[in-house]
């Protein structure tokens, strides 16, 4: 009996821990059939959670970045991951390591219109609060696929327009491109400023002297093509272009000035006579007025006053009409040198300027002169 009951233990013991084996078996298979990836990421973000509430930044801090960290691409979605970049960049915020915020908060905002209102907003309320600490870089880089280095540190990302943030301080860029020389630019950032920066890379010197010597060969293999060019028409000279010219502008400018000074003066003496005629008039309506009263009358009485008004009508009279006569003559020859031939004075022949052809038609006969004169 007791070797029967003894055999009986050794094959219960052997049963518990077959069972047990195969027990821890499944449990393993089950473990590695079952996808660790978004428990852990939920595990994180609840200690982080709890840890936020409680006000232990430093512990939520450390479970939304290995929650952040841990988010894969291919079992999370844009939205899971924006939401932990926000977090993240809160807890940031209230550890004051704002240009990290900054980082985190922008790309989590990236994505703005898959969040939902209140965490768009109380993300929105975090970047505010980390740009009043940080300064901003917009920074354009031509060509846009140059590296880019910030400090010495290599910006993975390639685009034509970066924006980062820095904390105050003198800080460096420098961009570096094939073919192209390297591009420095150093910067001051002030905290809550955004600073845009502009570097565009400039050819090196033997680049471009290759391309020239490129573009040389290439036109020198290439036969130009050879087309005939109209010739160029012979322009009539201008009537102003020679001193001919300068003379009719220097005649026209005399007759004119001429002309209008003898009319004012013209003008003047027909004031003059109107103002002689009233004050005779006046004089003769005087009782004691007579026809011999002014033969031998003094300088300054009425009849020496009347006589001054007459001979200033009489001068006004005929310097106008000698200055209308004048300019007249004037403008009659500067009219006629524009129909006179000069060409004798000149090097070009009147006939290349003249020409006369005959015209005849079904109801008239005449002459056509065409030509500069």
């Amino acid at each position: 009996m007791r070797c029967i009951a003894h055999s009986l233990s050794i094959f219960l013991a052997l049963g518990v821990a077959t069972g047990l084996t195969r027990s821890a078996s499944a449990d393993d298979l089950q473990a590695k059939a079952k996808p660790s990836g978004s428990s852990s990421v939920k595990d994180h973000v609840r200690r982080g959670q709890r840890a936020r509430n409680a006000g232990l930044w430093v512990e939520a801090h450390a479970a939304y970045k290995a929650a952040f960290e841990a988010a894969d691409p291919t079992t999370s979605t844009e939205r899971e991951r924006a939401e932990l970049a926000g977090e993240l960049g809160l807890c940031e915020v209230a550890l004051h390591r704002y240009r990290d915020a900054a980082e985190h908060l922008a790309r989590s905002l990236e994505q703005r219109e898959a969040l939902p209102d209140a965490l768009r907003r109380r993300f929105e309320a975090g970047q505010r609060e980390a740009a009043k600490h940080i300064a901003t870089l917009v920074l354009g880089v031509d060509p846009p696929d140059a590296e880019v280095f910030i400090d010495g540190e290599r910006i993975d990302q390639i685009a034509r327009t970066y924006t980062r943030f820095f904390e105050p301080g003198k800080h460096m860029v420098r961009a570096r491109a094939p073919g192209r020389e390297d591009a420095l630019h150093s910067f001051l950032a002030v905290a809550g400023a955004e600073h845009e920066i502009t570097m565009q890379l400039p050819r090196s010197a033997a680049s471009s002297a290759k391309e020239a010597s490129g573009a040389k060969e290439a036109a020198s293999t290439t036969p130009t093509p050879v087309r005939d060019l109209p010739a160029p028409r012979a322009q009539a000279p201008s009537p102003w272009a020679s001193w001919p010219g300068t003379l009719r502008v220097v005649g026209i400018t005399l007759a004119t000035g001429t002309i209008s000074t003898g009319a004012i003066l013209m003008i003047s003496a027909s004031k003059l006579d109107q103002e002689l005629s009233a004050r005779r008039d006046q004089l003769k309506s005087d009782p004691s007025a007579s026809s011999s009263m002014c033969w031998q009358a003094p300088e300054r009485s009425p009849c020496g006053e009347l006589r001054r008004l007459r001979d200033a009508r009489n001068l006004s009279d005929r310097a106008g009409i000698a200055l209308v006569i004048t300019g007249g003559v004037i403008g009659a020859a500067t009219a006629a040198s524009f129909f006179t031939d000069f060409s004798f004075l000149g090097r070009t022949p009147a006939q290349e300027r003249l020409n006369v052809s005959p015209v005849v038609t079904g109801h008239e006969t005449g002459l056509s002169i065409e030509g500069v004169w």
